[in-house]
């Protein structure tokens, strides 16, 4: 007598073993996530791209000050000019009852700034003056430009607009506890740029300078 095999059932059954092991994985992963949110935390927040090219711009540009004032004195304040007359009469001779005897200044940059700084503006004001000559147009754009050629940053260009064919700028060129500022006016060969006087501290504000 022939049995009737049993079928086999095709039936498949759910995995269960591996969900622990899905499980402990997916812990795994938050436990590193983690770890590394700790770490980044613990070395503090990281730096921007924008944070490193100003950082480099700002390094740049304190390199670019010493290069300028490498021949200048130490900083130390500078002498007051000399009273009398302007020159030595010969023996015998005295000056003329008009004479008008020059008086020492009592502010302004011959007062407030120190030797390095006074010595660097002259060196300042010839650099710009000479590059800003030749624009024949002296937008603000255009000024911009050639002050950032020439190392100067945007962070201390202050005050840049144009009036009429000029245009106006300031310069904060504090370093080293000093307080040089540049007042330019760009207008072609008529392009004057001057020294000026900044706050010791704080922010640079151009309506507020000492000139």
């Amino acid at each position: 007598m022939r049995r009737t095999p049993v079928p086999i059932s095709t039936v498949t059954r759910s995995p269960r073993r591996p969900r622990p092991m899905l499980a402990m994985a997916g812990l795994a992963a938050l436990a590193l996530a983690a770890c590394g949110t700790e770490e980044t935390g613990a070395g503090g927040p990281q730096s921007s791209p924008a944070d490193i090219a100003g950082g480099r711009s700002g390094a740049a540009f304190t390199e670019m000050l010493s290069k300028v004032a490498q021949q200048c004195p130490p900083s130390a304040s500078p002498e007051a000019p000399p009273t009398g007359p302007a020159r030595t009469l010969p023996s015998g001779e005295t000056p003329p009852s008009d004479a008008i005897e020059p008086i020492a200044p009592t502010a302004g940059p011959e007062v407030e700034l120190n030797a390095r700084d006074w010595c660097a503006s002259n060196l300042h004001e010839e650099r710009i003056a000479q590059a800003l000559w030749d624009l024949a147009d002296p937008t603000p754009t255009e000024v911009r430009a050639i002050l950032n050629g020439l190392g100067y940053i945007d962070e201390r260009i202050h005050g840049l607009k144009q009036s009429g064919t000029t245009t106006r700028f300031f310069l904060d060129l504090r370093d080293q506890g000093g307080r040089l500022c540049l007042d330019g006016s760009a207008a072609g060969e008529e392009t004057v740029v001057d020294k000026c006087v900044a706050p010791a501290t704080g922010p640079f504000k151009a309506g507020e300078r000492n000139v």
